[in-house]
């Protein structure tokens, strides 16, 4: 099991970004949340097998081309701490 921490940076917000994110990750049995951020990114922490995080940025990304200026993508090992995922404030 990993964790992905994910920050987004563009016109991700007010497009329906955290909404998409999540219906990604309940499809793929993934844990965690996302949220938006002051400085107008957003940001996801999940968990779940590689390669099910994997394919939930590989969805994120094709969902959002056009919105997505760049992202910051960091690794570790899961620590088990969420149940389901969340959109979080």
């Amino acid at each position: 099991m990993k964790r992905l921490h994910a920050i987004y940076l563009g016109r991700v917000q007010g497009v329906g970004f955290r909404f998409t994110v999540r219906h990604i990750a309940v499809g793929l049995d993934i844990t965690g949340w996302v949220r938006n951020r002051t400085d107008g990114s957003v940001e996801i922490t999940a968990e779940s097998e590689e390669e099910q995080l994997k394919l939930m940025l590989e969805r994120v990304e094709e969902s959002f081309v056009s919105y997505i200026q760049n992202k910051e993508v960091h690794w570790s090992e899961a620590t088990g701490e969420f149940s389901d995922f969340k959109i979080t404030f």
